[in-house]
Order: C-alpha cells, then sequence, then structure tokens
C-alpha cells in the first residue's frame, strides 16, 4: 500500500502545538524537587520586597506558647488547642476542668493540673497584649521615615495572638509570620494584612525572625519556643548576630521550672557571662523598661548622635522634630539622667 500522497493532495502533518508554560509560570515544575531553590529564595525575596514596600526597618519578636486562647476574657477561662498552631480544640479529656468538675470529682489529675495552669497562662496572654501595646505606643512616637521595632510574632493563636491583638490596639502595624502545617491553621485576626507570610520552609521563616529583630520576648511556651529561644541565644553567644540584641524572657518561675542554667554553668557547658545574655521580667512593665533601655542604648542613642533621626517625610524645611519632645520623652527617665 502506498502511503505518499498524490501529486496535488496535501500531506497530513503533526497538529499545531500550543505555546509552552513559561518556566516560572510552570506549576509543575515550580512544586517540584528541581525548582525548591527557587522556592527557598523566593521565601526571601518576597518578605523582603514587602518589609521593603511597607517601609518596616527592624522589628521585635514575640515567642510563646500556641497553644492556648482566650474563650471568655472576662472570666480568663482558657481552651487548649489540639496542636501547635492548630485551630482545633484538644480532646475534652486534656482540657482544663472546670471548678464544678473538681468539686465533683469529676476531673483527671492532668485536667486538674491544667486547670491551675490555665489561670497563668491567661496572665501571660493578657501580659503579652499589654507589653505589646505599650512598646508600639513608644516606637510610634520614634521620629523615622519607617516603622520602628515592629511586634512581630509566629502569626498564630495564643501568645502571638496576644501580641499582635496589643499592637493593633495601640494603632500601629504588627507582623505574623506563619507556617504552613498539615493540620488546619489560621493567621490570627490582628496581624496587618500587608505583613501577613505564610512560609513552607522552617529555616526561612527563622531567618526573618532574626534578620530584623533588634529584640526578643520569650514568653512561655513549649518546644518551639524553647527552639526558637535557643537558636537566638546561641547566635549571640557565638556572635554570629552582626548586631545587638536585646532578649527578655518573660515569667521566670515558669522558665526556672522549665530549665536550670545554674547547672550548666556549673559544669562548664556555658560560660557564667552567658547568663548576661538575658534578662528576666515579671510584669509588662518591667519587660517594657528592658526593652525600651536596650532598644535606646544599643540603637537609637547611636542614631541620634550619627543624625539618622534627624528627618521625617511629613516634615518642612527647618522643622524641628522634637518640637514638644523632652529628652525623658524619648529616653525615659534613667537614661535621660545618663545620655551626656
Amino acid at each position: 500500500m502506498n502511503d505518499e500522497p498524490e501529486i496535488g493532495q496535501q500531506a497530513t502533518g503533526p497538529a499545531p502545538l500550543t505555546r509552552a508554560p513559561l518556566a516560572y509560570e510552570n506549576p509543575a515544575f515550580l512544586n517540584s524537587a528541581d525548582g525548591r531553590l527557587i522556592r527557598i529564595v523566593a521565601e526571601y525575596i518576597e518578605p523582603l520586597a514587602r518589609f521593603r514596600r511597607e517601609q518596616i526597618q527592624d522589628t521585635v519578636v514575640f515567642f510563646g506558647s500556641a497553644r492556648f486562647r482566650g474563650r471568655e476574657e472576662a472570666d480568663h477561662a482558657l481552651e487548649l488547642l489540639e496542636n501547635t498552631g492548630s485551630t482545633q480544640p484538644a480532646p475534652s479529656g486534656e482540657q482544663p476542668a472546670s471548678a464544678p468538675e473538681i468539686a465533683a470529682g469529676q476531673a483527671s489529675e492532668l485536667q486538674v493540673k491544667r486547670a491551675v495552669a490555665a489561670v497563668e497562662m491567661a496572665r501571660y496572654y493578657e501580659d503579652a497584649r499589654r507589653l505589646a501595646g505599650l512598646l508600639t505606643g513608644w516606637a510610634k512616637r520614634i521620629p523615622s521615615r519607617r516603622h520602628r521595632f515592629v511586634v512581630t510574632s509566629g502569626g498564630g493563636p495564643g501568645i502571638m495572638e496576644a501580641a499582635n491583638r496589643g499592637a493593633y490596639e495601640a494603632g500601629g502595624k504588627t507582623i505574623g509570620l506563619n507556617i504552613r502545617l498539615p493540620f488546619e491553621q489560621a493567621p490570627n485576626p490582628y496581624i496587618t494584612p500587608s505583613l501577613n507570610f505564610e512560609f513552607h520552609y522552617f529555616f526561612m521563616r527563622k531567618l526573618w525572625f532574626a534578620y530584623l529583630s533588634k529584640a526578643l520576648v520569650v514568653f512561655p511556651g513549649g518546644f518551639g519556643t524553647l527552639d526558637e529561644m535557643f537558636e537566638i541565644l546561641t547566635l549571640a553567644q557565638t556572635q554570629k548576630l552582626a548586631k545587638k540584641i536585646t532578649v527578655v524572657i518573660y515569667g521566670s518561675d515558669y522558665w526556672k521550672k522549665v530549665f536550670n542554667l545554674d547547672a550548666l554553668v556549673d559544669t562548664g557547658a556555658i560560660s557564667p557571662k552567658d547568663i548576661e545574655l538575658f534578662q528576666f521580667a515579671d510584669t509588662p512593665e518591667q519587660a517594657f523598661e528592658l526593652l525600651r533601655r536596650g532598644l535606646t542604648e544599643n540603637y537609637l542613642l547611636a542614631e541620634v548622635a550619627e543624625g539618622k533621626l534627624a528627618e521625617s517625610p511629613e516634615m518642612t524645611p527647618g522643622e524641628d522634630l522634637m518640637a514638644g519632645w523632652t529628652v525623658e520623652d524619648f529616653l525615659g527617665p534613667d537614661l535621660a539622667k545618663t545620655s551626656k
């Protein structure tokens, strides 16, 4: 049989091709193992572009438990979440016992312990909220083109929500660095929408916690809080941070039950001077003063001396940046006495 077309008959060729997708628009490639490097770089460049667009100069990071959330703020009842970052409550057998359940002998030992702890955890939620509000109110008064010492959290519930909430209520921008997890979770509603991030890679999220931070506040928490706290402390200890960072560990009673740093000193595992890498605080006011002193001494005094705080986008030529301010308003009464 002759398959050759007869004279005058048009040969049939392959069907026309559609255009191939551009590499950066090809989801099969971007989500493959070969596209991993691009995904990693994207989680660096995209947040960097947004921070620049939103004029974020630096941050203060709040760490703490994500497993507790306020259920009724009026009586400080708490509900325990199923897992870190989850929106689903834990099983009833793991929830803190109510007063009637304890009185009737219907609560397990674990439920009784968590009922006692729930009262304390509710206090930490409110303390984180107040501290974030104090810090944001102070930072908003710093004359600067960009936003200074912006409250940043992991973007989830619990202490993270409390920090974002306090900054939101004080009228400031606030950042949430969420992580995509295998179970249901969502960012808390107090994050500034344009500063709501979600990461796939834990190490890229950790980079952004450390990259812009000038201070760290560590509230009571679990494995994630411990991991993040000791990572920052290790970077400071080994002088891998190209800046000074103020670390405030909040809730001395809680943390001194969780770890014994004196034992590390006694055994030679850490140097006695490593204890100076952080300070304990037990009230929002005490923590705020530690933060204000650290941020002022490590950054603002030097910036004032170098004239870096001498311009503002709303200023007219010759306008006095500090009009209506006293030295005490800016530095606080204690530092004002020693600023010369």
